[in-house]
């Protein structure tokens, strides 16, 4: 065997820069390679090994072990696809080669070529005429037992943790078949995707705080965008009727194992529809992306089988907090008789909460937990859905619904409201709200209400969490382990070294 004996990294970084140096003095420069023409990945000469056995390929990729056999190695090869092994003698090499191949390290990048055979043992191989370095290795991977296992370290050097972790290549190959598969569905429905604007020059949303930057060439104050929906809606009212975009989303808030101040939403509008007609595809397309990521509609999610399949469960907001707290909205006579009650589930309200506010606050924080298998929660109070349509038998509610899954909200959905009287009201009541909670900045979209003035037809629009749909599917705990590169906080020695 030729596996390195455990070392201090600094003494190995050493030694293989001093490879480097003697390459480099023998005009042998391994960063001097500009390219290598490879015929086959790792996964297609398995895959077709039986029409490719005796032929001759090409294949590059990352050395990640050797064997030493003597006067022939075995090592491994990895791409983007996976493995396979490489058979590596002398004779065919011939000593001089055969004697600087022996000094490449685990994590070089190589270029082989050879022939396709099977092993004694039966595994699939390639038996090397000719191998290359094409590029060098300078830090030694991480220990091959071990391996890289801390999450903070994985989340830091993700270049690393898909180096070694194969299951993490795998959640990322997934999360983008998944993107794959959320833009094929709607545009197979009509949507068209379009690209808005991810400055701001109004702070816009309800309660989620922006991030604040600097536009120098206007000399204006400008935000990052923390919703697309008003964009969307103006092109709705355009005349685009299928409107839909995917892209990055920034909050200044907290972060968690489900939150990121930064991540991927999906947001679609349709004219002449409703939050009914909502609900029909929002479960049709996480059906649709199930089947084409996993091959199911059934996941094992954190050890819990949940069923994708539609028809999906649908309660009113006020069923569900009635069915898992016993507190019944239509029961409160008041605004102080719906705060006793929040109290009385030991739920914090404001001293001015509204009956609405009191139902919003029970279920945010005593029904979620409780819903596991996929369900729509409809007909939100109004005092905290202003951009919903009242319902027109109820006007203390809107056509609303979130669903949930695994006890997580995945998705957000109106009937939209499409009065701009009715809009501006609801727009002044939250500006209020804002300046006392003393946002200076916070201003009423002027433009939006104009847009609407225009005429918006009935619409139904949606809003979900690409990142939380593919913790879903890949089982993943965290949103940061379906991020490639999730906000960290920089290390002392990098915040020295930028000083």
């Amino acid at each position: 065997m030729t596996e390195e004996t455990p070392r201090p990294e600094g003494e190995l970084i050493r030694i293989r820069r001093e490879k480097l140096l003697a390459l480099q003095s023998e005009g042998r420069d391994p960063f001097a390679n500009k390219s290598f023409d490879f015929t086959h990945t790792a996964k297609a000469v398995r895959d077709g090994f039986d029409a490719l056995e005796g032929q001759t390929v090409r294949l590059a990729g990352r050395q990640m072990s050797k064997r030493d056999m003597g006067k022939a190695f075995f090592c491994d090869l990895r791409d983007v696809s996976g493995r396979i092994q490489l058979y590596v003698k002398s004779d065919d090499l011939g000593e001089e080669a055969f004697g600087e191949f022996k000094k490449w390290d685990i994590g070089d990048i190589i270029g082989a070529e050879g022939t396709v055979f099977r092993t004694r043992r039966g595994e699939i191989s390639v038996h090397c005429a000719r191998i290359v370095l094409l590029s060098k290795s300078l830090r030694p991977l991480p220990e091959k037992f071990h391996g890289l296992t801390d999450p903070e370290t994985r989340y830091r050097q993700r270049y690393v943790d898909l180096i070694v972790n194969e299951e993490v290549r795998s959640t990322f190959i997934k999360r983008s078949r998944a993107m794959s598969a959320i833009r094929a569905f709607l545009a197979g429905e009509g949507f068209l995707e379009v690209d808005t604007p991810v400055l701001h020059t109004l702070e816009t949303g309800a309660a989620a705080r922006p991030f604040e930057t600097h536009l120098n060439a206007l000399d204006l104050q400008m935000y990052l965008r923390i919703e697309l929906e008003l964009y969307l809606k103006r092109l709705i009212v355009g005349g685009i009727d299928r409107v839909f975009e995917m892209g990055r989303i920034f909050r200044n808030e907290g972060m968690s194992p489900k939150h990121n101040p930064e991540f991927t939403m999906c947001e679609f509008y349709q004219a002449y529809t409703d939050y009914n007609g909502m609900m029909d595809i929002a479960e049709r397309l996480f059906a649709h992306v199930a089947n084409e990521v996993t091959g199911s509609c059934v996941l094992n999610y954190q050890g819990v089988e949940l069923d994708l399949t539609p028809p999906w469960r649908r309660m009113t907001m006020r069923e569900c907090v009635k069915t898992f707290t016993g507190a019944d909205y239509d029961s409160w006579e008041s605004d102080a008789d719906a705060r006793a009650a929040a109290r009385n589930l030991g739920v914090d309200v404001g001293a001015d909460a509204t009956k609405g506010d009191c139902l919003a606050a029970i279920f945010d924080e005593k029904c979620e937990e409780f819903l596991i298998q996929p369900v729509f929660v409809t007909d939100y109070p109004v005092e905290n859905s202003p951009l919903a349509k009242r319902k027109a038998e109820d006007p203390g509610f809107t056509e609303r619904f979130e669903f949930f899954i695994y006890g997580r909200e995945h998705g957000n959905a109106f009937t939209e409201l499409n009065d701009p009287v009715d809009q501006r009201a609801r727009f002044m009541r939250q500006l209020a709200i804002r300046r006392a909670e003393g946002v200076t900045s916070a201003r009423l979209d002027e433009d939006f209400l104009a847009a609407m003035e225009y005429g918006m037809p009935p619409t139904g629009g949606l809003g979900f969490g690409v990142d939380r749909l593919v913790m879903l599917l890949t089982d993943s705990p965290s949103i940061r382990d379906v991020l490639l590169f999730p906000t960290m906080k920089p290390l002392p020695e990098q915040a020295d070294a930028n000083e």
